[in-house]
């Protein structure tokens, strides 16, 4: 029986070839001669309560200069589709959110989406970490400025950002005696009316911002580790970081493993922990990254292990 997978996805015309995580696992699904659908979020519907999209069949290349041919689409039902891949990147807005409930009602009806979408919408990326306080540093939410002072005279060397950021986006050090503390309060607060994250600095941030890619719940034994450039305090390769495979450590294991059955009961089959020295700092649900530079390092096939596990889980389900 042929698996049907789809997936829904940003322009696959506008990705990055080099370094695009959602194009290595349509590599992996084509691998296995699976039927594969090409679906942007604009294109998903609900119709009387059914779930529908404009979907097109893809068919995708190794080949910088031409990586993905598309068929003649046509409209269908999301509940035709085995397993549907939502890659669609951050912002998390209301858009995305919209997409969840229409992927959800697709999920209703018997199709595997990745990640589940009540997950999606119920585990923010910086706020979920802050369910393994034993994983994570001193860390504080909060929207009262007083509050977001007193953090910082306590620790002396923070770090604050949005709960809504991606790519490093807005994320501030600040370090003793810093005279910009106010100002960089009022700017993320919008004063005092919105509500941010602060951490004490993790000085190993040196070392690397580490990426431990996390399918079912079993981490790969490699991780990005990835390194801020000169001056920066941000890891992101957003913000200009560059990336060093590395073995995980036995503190890496341990967060993961502290990790795993939450994401598991959760329906979070993919999932990037984000670790600095020995803290966990983030949890990415919505469209982990990094699969190309591991496997390009370690020769990995991790959208292949990533098949491998959507196709237990249908074989569970008794749907293959």
């Amino acid at each position: 029986m042929t698996i049907r997978i789809g997936v829904v996805m940003d322009p696959i015309a506008d990705i990055t070839y080099k370094k695009d995580s959602t194009l290595a696992m349509l590599w992996a699904v084509q691998d296995r001669d699976w039927e594969l659908w090409y679906m942007e979020p604009r294109h998903l519907s609900l119709v009387q309560g059914v779930p529908r999209a404009f979907m097109t069949p893809l068919e995708v290349h190794r080949d910088s200069h031409h990586w993905f041919d598309l068929g003649t689409g046509e409209d269908r039902n999301l509940a035709d589709l085995d397993v549907i891949l939502m890659r669609r990147d951050p912002p998390f807005d209301n858009e995305y959110v919209y997409n969840t409930y229409i992927l959800e009602a697709a999920e209703r009806l018997g199709t595997l989406v990745v990640n589940r979408c009540q997950s999606l919408r119920d585990c923010n990326e910086k706020m979920f970490a802050n369910q393994f306080p034993q994983c994570c540093p001193p860390v504080l939410v909060s929207g009262d400025m007083a509050r977001l002072r007193t953090f910082y005279h306590e620790h002396d060397d923070v770090i604050y950002k949005p709960l809504d950021g991606m790519g490093g986006a807005s994320i501030f050090r600040v370090r003793p005696g810093d005279p910009n503390l106010s100002v960089i309060l009022e700017t993320l607060t919008e004063h005092g009316s919105r509500t941010i994250m602060a951490q004490r600095y993790i000085p190993e941030i040196s070392e690397g911002d580490k990426r431990i890619l996390m399918i079912k719940g079993e981490p790969v034994p490699w991780c990005l580790a990835r390194l801020p450039s000169q001056g920066e305090t941000r890891g992101n390769l957003a913000a200009g970081g560059t990336g060093r495979a590395q073995p995980l450590t036995d503190r890496d294991r341990w967060i993961a493993a502290q990790v795993a059955p939450t994401l598991v009961e959760k329906g979070l089959l993919f999932v990037g922990l984000d670790v600095i020295g020995d803290y966990l700092t983030e949890i990415n649900v919505t469209s982990p990254t990094c699969i190309r530079e591991l496997d390009s390092a370690q020769d990995l096939n991790i959208g292949s292990q990533l098949m491998d596990c959507l196709e237990e889980e249908l074989r569970e389900r008794g749907r293959c």
